[in-house]
């Protein structure tokens, strides 16, 4: 297994002397959303929005794949293809195919991804195959109280669930899914909003 070092060199957002030198850059192929944040607004579409998971339009993962190729040649300094939405990655098929694709094309670049944890443990071997280097978990509250402010609902195993159900369920979800990918060696970041 790869050092940590290793694993990080170079991700602008986990290597600190790699941040004003290499880029990154995320396709959007994931359109399903498997839970509702009360504060999530995907509709933004400007110029000045630029944070991961906004974007103009869904891309199939063929047509990521030729973005990725176009903008590494006009900007070789990206040195990570990551996924970040604008649903939740782990819900969507075409995150899996997309990554599967740029590992093969592009086996230099780090892999990246961002969820928000719901399905990270029952996707961890599926991520491990397509040699993810790093992720970011969203995890906005450890108590259901809060959960129910933040959330309004989740989709799991075809249900749907709301309030303090809701809310521990996605906890726990995500605290396992924390734990799987840690001991598989993935480097993990935790964002909050």
């Amino acid at each position: 297994m790869r050092s940590l070092e290793e694993r990080v060199a170079g991700h602008p957002c986990f290597d600190e002397s790699s941040c004003h030198v290499n880029g990154r850059i995320h396709l959007p192929v994931a359109p399903h959303c498997n839970i509702q944040c009360n504060y999530c607004d995907r509709r933004s579409d400007c110029v000045n929005e630029s944070r991961p998971g906004v974007c103009s339009r869904i891309l199939s993962p063929d047509e990521a794949l030729g973005r990725l190729e176009d903008a590494t040649k006009r900007a070789p300094c990206i040195k990570v293809v990551a996924i970040a939405g604008p649903g939740e990655p782990l819900a969507n098929e075409e995150t899996f195919e997309t990554l599967r694709m740029a590992k093969e094309r592009f086996p230099e670049l780090k892999r990246c991804l961002s969820t928000d944890g719901l399905l990270l443990s029952e996707k961890i071997e599926d991520l491990l195959n397509i040699g993810l280097d790093t992720l970011t978990i969203t995890m906005n509250a450890l108590d259901p109280a809060v959960g129910t402010e933040i959330y309004s609902l989740v989709r799991y195993n075809g249900e749907i669930l709301r309030g303090e159900e809701e809310a521990q369920l996605l906890i726990e979800k995500q605290i396992e899914g924390l734990r799987c990918a840690v001991s598989s060696g993935i480097v993990v970041k935790i964002n909050t909003v």
